[in-house]
């Protein structure tokens, strides 16, 4: 794929609107993973991923796309890479997200917005507006008044 000057930008918006999912994710064991791939169920997966993406998203915001991958050997670092599709209202990101031992990191494949704009950072600033627009925040419970 070819990288284009705005491609980390908008690597580094969605990597910040899904840390807490990403966080989510990691507390499935890696057996489960590794097992649900190899084995091809990936309904099981996609589960998983729905189970942790309606806790911080709006629903269907944040899905499996077409799968996963592993990285195993008998040295070295472990890595599950899922494919994941983020659909705010006006864009999809379609990534790759990838879970390792220490770090997570992703690789946004592309971007397809619904109406592009001409300059790339109004589609980066739009991007950023609707995944924030499309999250599910935790609101403070109300204040109790005692009298």
């Amino acid at each position: 794929m070819h990288r284009q000057d705005f491609s980390e930008s908008r690597e580094a918006i969605v990597a910040e609107a899904i840390k807490e999912f990403v966080t989510e994710l990691r507390m499935v064991d890696l057996a489960d993973y590794v097992s649900f791939i190899h084995m091809g169920h990936f309904a099981n997966l996609a589960d998983l991923v729905d189970s942790a993406a309606e806790l911080y998203f709006m629903p269907g915001t944040l899905k499996l796309g077409h799968g996963g991958d592993l990285r195993l050997a008998w040295t070295g670092e472990q890595k599950v890479m899922l494919d994941l599709e983020l659909k705010p209202s006006g864009a999809t990101v379609f990534f790759t997200l990838s879970l390792g031992d220490t770090e997570a990191g992703i690789d946004v494949n592309y971007v397809a917005f619904d109406e592009p704009g001409s300059e790339p950072e109004n589609n980066t600033s739009f991007l950023e507006s609707a995944l924030d627009a499309a999250r599910i925040r935790k609101t403070p419970p109300p204040l109790r008044m005692t009298g």
